[in-house]
């Protein structure tokens, strides 16, 4: 049976047509232009990232270059005094004080001589002068190979604040007597490196630039957010700064696109990074990165008004294009619902239509065949009829013949068919079913005709050997109809009318869900008339005894829902006395399995 196929309306292939031409240029150079500007305006974003941190990395050495120079010229004006005793004089002690107040960032700045106490200036506050000699001595310790040394940005163990340590040689006589030491704050980076305090939670919000500065160890110098800041942790988790750690020596700025996660959420980020180099001693890392969806968010706003205009034109297109098609359409949905109406049974119907365009040639093509049609179907209707009442009397006559060879058994496959029926009504079996089981029922010991009559007509009990050779008439009747197509639907009832739910029939020892209903309901039929007829050897069963005898081989030999629907129809009148000849009244014996299986064989 062909499904039946999905229609499609013309009104909507004409409407997604206009749709296509209409829309489909617009999204298309639509999308090409938001692309291109996307790529300029990411380059845009680049250069303009690129040059951010190159000028903040620049005052970040203008900085660090103004105390390196402070410091410098405190060494160089006592080296051109060329006098020793201003290493410790009054004077030199309120240069140092007056330049300490000058300088906001400078917590300290002091004169230490090889021999003797330092002439100190520092802010007590910030400071101690313990922490001073902690700080200062990684780079007096380097004092008298260089000129210049210049310490790693280290942490006041008391207040957290970040310095970096200054020292300058003083040569007095060609020797050198003192070294000039300032600790100097990084604080001031701060506001090099951002105008306004601002949050990185509101950077990320507001899709600002983030930018922050780090040291050669990745740890951060000044970044927005204090609890990172006071961390002190390499922020080498982020891809841009281990990426500036492996390249500061070798490459001054760069721009990289790297991926990054923020609570919980993955971004794509664009990101430039630049070097401040003080005296190739000192390398801070200026780094600044953007959200790209947001740096980008103009190219978003263009592709939505493209969306928006697309769709507006897209609403116009529908438009046109359903009045346009319901005018096209109107005519073959006319042409539809005749055709319908032929197919639904009444080939009386023809079309009206007044079209001189093609459609309404098709209409005059379509009565013509619709008289064709009718004249054929009543052809064929008839020819159907005969044929199947040749086919039904055929089965008939052959059931007859078979059962006719054993005066015993005469009428038994009529019966079996009626008994079958009246099962697969009760289990709500259609029409259709119905009279395959019937056919299949009225077929099902056909095999017999290919068993010696000496052994189907003997009047005794079979012998073992005789029963084997009776048991194989389900396979004899398969052979005779499985090459006839038209008897297909009906083998099951034949060949396995014998098969049993626990898998002890024959011949092919089925079991339970493998044997097919029509199988099952043939089987109780069968053994429900061949217990209520007489036999030769014994008399027939009555009713009750037949039905409880079926039903305690039920989940052995039988199906229990098809005996239940056997026992309704016998409760309901349907089978019994002038429908099915049975005996009433007489007790008989109870048959054993084996009795049972050679009275239905």
């Amino acid at each position: 049976m062909t499904s039946k196929k999905k229609i499609i309306s013309l009104k909507y292939i004409v409407s997604l047509t206009l749709l296509f031409v209409g829309m489909v240029p617009l999204l298309i150079t639509g999308w090409f232009l938001s692309e291109r500007s996307a790529k300029e305006l990411r380059s845009a974003e680049g250069r303009y990232q690129t040059q951010l941190v190159q000028d903040k990395a620049r005052q970040i050495e203008l900085f660090g270059q103004s105390y390196i120079e402070l410091v410098g010229s405190f060494a160089k004006a006592i080296e051109i005094s060329d006098d020793e005793s201003l290493l410790y004089s009054v004077k030199t002690q309120k240069e140092l004080s007056s330049t300490l107040e000058e300088r906001p960032q400078l917590l300290a700045l002091f004169i230490k001589p090889l021999a003797g106490e330092s002439l100190s200036a520092f802010r007590s506050e910030s400071i101690r002068q313990s922490e001073i000699e902690g700080l200062s001595e990684s780079v007096l310790g380097h004092i008298t190979d260089s000129p210049l040394s210049i310490g790693q940005p280290q942490a006041i163990p008391r207040t957290g604040e970040v310095v970096f340590t200054i020292a300058v040689p003083v040569e007095t006589d060609g020797n050198i007597s003192a070294a000039v030491v300032a600790i100097v704050s990084l604080k001031s980076i701060s506001a090099i490196a951002s105008e306004r305090p601002v949050s990185e939670v509101e950077l990320w919000e507001s899709g600002l630039p983030i930018i922050f500065v780090v040291d050669e160890s990745g740890r951060p110098i000044y970044y927005p957010n204090p609890a990172v800041l006071s961390s002190r942790q390499p922020l080498k988790d982020l891809r841009i700064v281990e990426e500036w750690t492996e390249t500061n020596n070798q490459i001054q700025s760069a721009l990289l696109p790297f991926s990054l996660e923020h609570d919980g959420v993955g971004h794509d980020m664009i990101g430039a990074y630049s070097t401040a180099n003080l005296r190739n001693q000192l390398k801070f890392g200026v780094i600044v990165m953007q959200d790209e969806s947001k740096a980008l968010a103009s190219v978003g706003e263009m592709r939505q008004q493209t969306w928006l205009i697309s769709m507006a034109f897209a609403l116009l297109a529908l438009v046109i294009g359903l009045a346009s098609a319901r005018q096209l359409s109107l005519p073959i949905l006319n042409l539809v619902s005749v055709a319908q109406k032929i197919a639904s049974g009444d080939l009386s119907t023809r079309i009206d239509s007044k079209s001189r365009t093609e459609i309404g040639t098709l209409g005059d093509a379509f009565n013509t065949m619709s008289d064709k049609l009718e004249e054929h179907i009543a052809k064929l209707a008839k020819a159907a009829k005969e044929n199947r009442e040749l086919f039904v009397g055929t089965v008939k006559a052959l059931a007859a013949a078979i059962d006719g060879k054993d005066r015993y058994t005469r009428g038994h496959s009529e019966r079996v068919s009626r008994v079958s029926v009246a099962i697969g009504q009760r289990l709500g079996m259609d029409a259709e079913e119905l009279e395959t089981l019937r056919i299949s029922a009225l077929l099902h010991d056909v095999g017999k005709i290919g068993i010696d009559d000496s052994i189907l007509k003997k009047p005794a009990a079979l012998t073992d050997e005789e029963y084997e050779i009776m048991k194989t008439h389900p396979q004899q009747g398969y052979k005779i109809m499985k090459n006839i197509p038209a008897m297909e639907e009906f083998l099951p009832g034949m060949y396995m009318h014998h098969e049993m739910v626990n898998g002890k029939g024959y011949p092919q020892g089925l079991k339970d869900e493998e044997i097919p209903l029509q199988a099952k309901i043939v089987s109780v039929a069968d053994t429900f008339d061949a217990m209520t007829i007489d036999r030769p050897y014994s008399k027939g069963m009555n009713l009750e005894q037949a039905l409880e005898i079926i039903g305690s081989y039920v989940g052995t030999r039988y199906d229990s829902s098809v005996v239940a629907a056997l026992g309704r129809a016998c409760a309901d009148g349907q089978i019994g006395v002038g429908r099915v000849s049975l005996r009433n009244h007489e007790s008989q014996p109870v048959p054993d399995d084996k009795e049972v299986s050679r009275r239905v064989a």
